[in-house]
């Protein structure tokens, strides 16, 4: 896959060089133009450019770039690293009606160290983890069948994620989607080579992982969506 985004600028990732040696805001500040010119509106075009490939396989994920780029400051309050800024560039394509921690979404980063391509759960909350293990439990050979697709497995790799030791409450030791429901979190995430960024290449090879992951990622919303909206539903219904 190609598209029309030509590449980060190299001046974008030299920032980030610098920004490794010197995370100040004594840095930072005069160079804030360099970040917005070479840095934030690439990442917006990218993101913009993404998007229209995600409207051939997942156009419920079509995010507009403002919300879909994190933000660049960090929250440095209850964090023993004070500073100021992250050291990439992150999106994230949540899919419509599901927030980033109540359903799954496609994530990129870029920096001058790699490119970060995934999508999956990477922080859910206890809600949405207990309805996709009542998913998994359910549909475990789905998953394992999709999981396992070979063109997925070329591209991401294997599902990740932090697991329980043991098979969580509610579930026997013996169910045979055991080692999946000790998922804690599930996500695919590969790095590819930082050169990637300054090259018309990038955005076709982040499309190309997006595409691969796009029946992970329904088997995992979907019955989140679903959740959703009876939950919508009733709320709808005990109003009148």
């Amino acid at each position: 896959m190609r598209a029309a985004f030509p590449g980060f600028p190299r001046e974008g990732i030299e920032f980030f060089r610098g920004l490794a040696r010197h995370n100040t805001r004594e840095w930072f500040l005069p160079r804030k133009s360099v970040f917005e010119a070479q840095v934030k509106q690439p990442m917006r075009q990218l993101v913009e450019a993404l998007n229209a490939f995600l409207a051939r396989f997942a156009p419920e994920h079509i995010t507009d770039p403002d919300a879909a780029i994190y933000r660049f400051y960090r929250d440095t309050r209850f964090s023993p690293d004070k500073t100021p800024y992250k050291d990439r560039i992150a999106a994230n394509f949540p899919r419509h009606g599901l927030t980033r921690h109540d359903g799954a979404g496609y994530y990129f980063s870029v920096s001058n160290k790699e490119v970060a391509v995934g999508g999956g759960l990477y922080m859910p909350s206890p809600e949405t983890l207990a309805a996709v293990r009542r998913h998994l439990a359910s549909s475990h050979e789905a998953f394992r069948r999709i999981s396992r697709a070979a063109g997925l497995r070329r591209l991401l790799g294997e599902a990740q994620g932090d697991r329980l030791v043991r098979t969580p409450k509610g579930f026997p030791s013996d169910h045979p989607a055991a080692d999946l429901l000790q998922f804690k979190q599930v996500y695919f995430y590969v790095e590819l080579p930082p050169d990637l960024a300054t090259t018309d290449a990038l955005c076709g090879e982040i499309a190309s992982r997006f595409r691969a992951m796009a029946p992970f990622m329904n088997f995992l919303n979907d019955p989140l969506a679903a959740r959703r909206k009876a939950v919508a539903a009733n709320d709808f219904f005990d109003e009148m």
